[in-house]
């Protein structure tokens, strides 16, 4: 681990009077940057938090509502409701996406902040610890596996809608 914890191209010298401010500014950007990376994945939270809500809580109307009502409609009524459901499932499925692409490049900046620090605390000591998630019975990534809640629940749709239509 402390091969790839410390950077040997960052010694004590570099932190001598002259050179004071210039990394503190980089410590100050690359605090900054982690706290934002954070914000992210807390707002990433969140939202799946709120479509699980909100999945969860149609799947229980579906299951516990009328179900003469939905045979006795029109096939357009279900079928207009399941492509509100995956469109919103899609919608879901995008936005995970996007903060997964946008945390990717946030800790990639943050990598190469580390490479002016004395440590490469993230980039390279625990992301490599952790195999860079490659391994996924080694560790595996949280951003990919939310990324299929929102496709399961468009199958699972799809499934019940079939079984309700036919």
């Amino acid at each position: 681990m402390d091969d790839a914890l410390w950077n040997d191209h960052v010694s004590p010298a570099d932190y001598s009077s002259a050179k004071d401010q210039y990394q503190g500014a980089i410590l100050e950007q690359y605090k900054l940057c982690v706290e934002m990376a954070d914000r992210v994945s807390s707002r990433r939270n969140l939202t799946n938090t709120f479509f699980l809500a909100l999945n969860t809580t149609v799947v229980a109307g579906l299951v516990t509502g009328d179900k003469e009502t939905w045979r006795g409609s029109s096939v357009w009524v279900p079928t207009a409701g399941l492509m509100i459901l995956l469109t919103q499932c899609l919608t879901w499925f995008v936005i995970m996406r996007s903060y997964r692409q946008l945390n990717g490049v946030k800790y990639a900046v943050i990598g190469a902040l580390e490479r002016r620090l004395p440590a490469f605390a993230y980039s390279d000591a625990e992301w490599g610890a952790l195999g860079e998630g490659r391994e996924w019975r080694r560790y595996l990534p949280l951003t990919r596996v939310e990324q299929w809640v929102p496709l399961m629940f468009g199958a699972a749709y799809a499934v019940g809608f079939l079984a309700a239509v036919l």
